[in-house]
């Protein structure tokens, strides 16, 4: 037996806490601390110290499944790989290449999340790819786009918050979603910095606040917009900041200005002198920043929302200087990662977007495909998983669980039935993975090397710790031989470094350019965050883009382009030439880039850009027949859609089952009690589970957390309705009636 642990980092969140996997006599593993990563420094939540138990052949898949007469029955790798190539190739065959859907995940590692993207455009060749991270933080990557030019999840390390004075966290419960990461907040206030929580319930990330503000659900923008109003009419506008390094900051200040205090406490309930509270405390400190998460952001107008925060950073100069900025708290565990290198709908590796053809020529080269053969953009995620069934007739599904994790999770569960041929590649039997057609059992993070990107940008090695069981496979030989199957023998390796090696190359000059980065680094210096450009190569193309540069740029949502020249104090990087296609080369090794922003923005004169925004209601407003607000969230000892944290006795213990938040004024209208079983209906369908009463949620306001399927499922009732820039679904609000069960 081995005795020696092995470093690597927890397969939930994107804290992606460090960790050390230890051998068992039993032949397993077990946690251990790691003390030298700096964001956990050791620290770990439920989740991750019971990880290993997902391990345990009593709850994973070990073997292939294939339907036969109705019912999954075990098979062999070979029947089941040659049953999903010979599905797809009749499909496509007969209906076309955008009759294949593909669907990823946001917890794949970036070597698998490149490949997929690489599978469904070159061996596939289907435009219909999205992600479950879609799901996660689209809305503040479009306003980071919109406003800065880059969308990096933190623009700097979470070490910086201790030592801001004043962060406004806005619809974020750190305390049950990434527990470790509370100490940064809690040593803010030791230094004498404050914290502002914007969040309708009193959740125990709420209870550390200085300053708790409880807005009606779906009226964060007002909220944001009334803040700047009060920041232009009592003169703190940092009005040098604004001259220098900003541009469009008359449109947005005209737009702050018609929502003054009153008009905006009458929409968010939040009152007027709670507004002036709020803007003291972020003005005063020398340095301050604001933290979004899914609270605004998952609204049917979660990126104009993300703006209004963002506006309210640049009009008081907190962005892209030191310990100040707007930053967003990626959810899942590689949610980063995953759209940086080719699973979202309209993106290439590097974050090139796919309708750009300077990077359709670039990525074209490292793939060895003629750029016109790749695809255009495809449907976002909730699009792309309404349409199954109809144009789409067949899915291949990595690493997600729709059936409870999607909006209106009822009807996507009849489009999932309703196609002529799912195959599902998981971990475990996921509700998902119950109604596919084939089901192929995976490889998890402890038996397998690859690379995540944490919140804050930072590419992280996860290493392999243990063999996987007899009749497990690797997501990458699973597309290895099905691109063989169909025809494509080269491009496909199993080896995740090697797949690492391309992606450097296809990412080389790109907004998120980790042609600088190897395996060996990772491990030695604990993480390097990008961009991180390789060193200069020798230009054999002229539409060869630099390292990175406007021609080789992201283009934002509304079709503008976005430079990247985010660390031009490097001397190293300004020597370079254009970066050549498919070559790094050695030379100077660049660091990293921790910080973002601190000389100029990634746009193309590099000043931040506001954008004007004003309030709408959410999609759907309560009214006599629906009267209350529904939100929705997680809960600490579940993860997302509970597939493989409900298998875990511990966890199970601490958290059984959903529940029905709600305070005790609407639990004496409905004559509900404690316990009590709650049918919460909304326009889309109807769920059930016991009432929680709590004085820390709005009377007007009911929670339900989202981990289980069933009757209890929360996603049932939320509402798909989508943001236009986005594509991000309103799960964060819709309005219900709730009702007592009876006997």
């Amino acid at each position: 037996m081995e005795t020696t642990s092995t470093p690597t980092h927890c397969p939930y969140c994107a804290l992606q806490c460090g960790m050390n996997l230890s051998p068992t006599p039993e032949g397993g593993v077990e946690v251990t601390e790691r003390v030298d990563f700096p964001v956990n420094r050791g620290a770990l939540c439920g989740k991750g110290r019971t990880a290993p138990a997902v391990l345990s052949s009593r709850v994973r898949l070990t073997s292939p499944l294939v339907r036969s007469g109705g019912t999954l029955v075990p098979a062999t790798w070979d029947e089941a790989l040659d049953r999903i190539a010979g599905e797809l190739g009749s499909i496509r065959a007969g209906h076309g290449p955008d009759a294949l859907g593909v669907f990823g995940g946001g917890g794949l590692t970036n070597e698998k999340a490149y490949t997929l993207g690489k599978f469904a455009r070159v061996v596939l060749g289907t435009s219909q790819i999205d992600y479950n991270g879609r799901f996660c933080m689209s809305s503040a990557a479009a306003g980071g786009i919109k406003a800065f030019g880059l969308d990096r999840g933190l623009p700097f390390p979470l070490e910086d918050i201790p030592k801001t004075g004043c962060v406004i966290l806005v619809g974020s419960n750190l305390a049950e979603t990434m527990p470790p990461a509370l100490r940064f907040f809690s040593e803010l206030r030791e230094n004498g910095g404050t914290l502002i929580v914007v969040d309708p319930r009193r959740t125990r990330t709420a209870e550390q606040a200085d300053l708790h503000l409880m807005p009606r659900p779906g009226t964060d923008l007002a909220l944001a917009l009334g803040l700047l109003h009060l920041v232009v009419a009592e003169g703190r506008v940092d009005e040098e900041y604004v001259r220098e390094r900003t541009s469009g900051w008359e449109e947005a200040r005209a737009a702050a200005m018609a929502h003054w205090p009153e008009h905006v406490e009458r929409i968010t309930g939040v009152s007027v002198p709670q507004l002036r509270e709020a803007v003291r405390m972020f003005c005063e400190p020398e340095a301050a920043m604001v933290l979004t998460a899914r609270g605004p952001e998952q609204q049917s107008k979660g990126t104009d929302t993300v703006g209004a925060w963002i506006n309210l950073c640049l009009a008081t100069g907190r962005a892209g200087r030191p310990l100040s900025g707007y930053g967003c708290l990626t959810g899942q565990g590689n949610g980063q990662g995953g759209r940086e290198h080719g699973q979202k709908a309209d993106q290439l590796p590097g974050y090139r977007k796919l309708d750009d053809p300077a990077a359709r020529r670039h990525v074209a080269e490292v793939w060895g495909v003629d750029p016109d053969s790749l695809p255009g953009p495809g449907r976002s995620a909730y699009e792309l998983l309404d349409a199954l069934g109809t144009d789409i007739r067949s899915l291949l599904l990595m690493a997600s669980n729709p059936v409870v994790s999607a909006p209106r999770a009822a009807h996507i569960e009849e489009r999932l039935k309703s196609l002529d041929f799912l195959a599902v590649c998981d971990v475990v039997l996921s509700e998902t993975a119950a109604l596919a057609d084939v089901v192929l059992p995976v490889t998890q993070w402890a038996e397998e090397t690859g690379t995540m990107t944490s919140l804050e940008g930072r590419v992280l090695l996860r290493q392999r710790a243990i063999t996987p069981p007899a009749g497990v496979r690797s997501d990458l030989e699973v597309m290895h031989e099905l691109a063989a199957r169909l025809g494509v023998e080269k491009g496909f390796p199993t080896d995740p470094e090697e797949i690492f090696e391309e992606l450097r190359r296809a990412s080389a000059g790109g907004p998120a350019d980790y042609s600088g980065i190897t395996y060996r680094r990772l491990v030695e210096e604990n993480g390097v965050f990008w961009p991180c450009p390789a060193a200069p190569a020798t230009p054999t193309a002229p539409t060869a883009p630099t390292a990175p540069t406007a021609s080789a740029s992201a283009v934002d949502d509304d079709g503008e382009d976005a430079g990247l020249d985010v660390f031009p104090e490097d001397p190293a990087r300004d020597e370079a030439g254009p970066a050549q296609p498919g070559a790094v080369l050695p030379g100077p090794v660049h660091p990293g880039t921790p910080r973002l922003f601190l000389d100029r923005f990634a746009t193309d004169d590099g000043r931040a850009r506001f954008v004007p925004v004003s309030h709408r209601p959410a999609a759907e407003e309560p009214d006599e027949e629906y009267p209350v607000f529904l939100t929705t969230g997680r809960v600490v000892a579940q993860y997302q859609s509970g597939a493989q944290t409900r298998r875990v006795d511990e966890l199970n213990a601490a958290a059984p089952g959903p529940f029905v938040e709600l305070h005790p004024r609407l639990a004496a209208r409905l004559g509900a009690a404690e316990g009590d079983p709650l049918a919460v209906v909304s326009r889309r369908g109807r769920a059930v589970a016991p009432a929680r009463i709590t004085t820390g949620i709005r009377p007007d306001t009911v929670f339900m957390p989202f981990h289980w399927p069933g009757e209890g499922r929360a996603n049932t009732l939320t509402n798909p309705a989508l943001d236009p820039t986005s594509r991000m679904p309103e799960f964060k609000v819709c309005a219900v009636r709730v009702e007592v069960v009876e006997p």
